[in-house]
């Protein structure tokens, strides 16, 4: 069996699918076969498409300076 990109056991929601598109609000999607449903909604169409995962955010790095890196 072929590894996924993210895993194989990706749950099936309309968030990652590539029959649906976000809507401007956010909170819903726009389906082609459903037309407006939830992101966490799914239905036996679901195809997994990788490209609509959105990535976590990088954390802040601290402030450092020279004398840090000083031995």
């Amino acid at each position: 069996m072929k590894r996924k990109l993210y895993g194989n056991s990706i749950p099936p929601c309309c968030e990652y699918c590539s029959r649906a598109r976000r809507n401007a609000d956010g909170k819903t999607m726009l389906c082609i076969r459903r037309g407006i449903v939830p992101m966490y909604h799914h239905c036996r169409r679901f195809r997994y498409d990788p490209l609509m995962r959105i990535p976590a955010r990088q954390p802040v790095l601290g402030q450092y300076t020279e004398e840090d890196f000083r031995l």
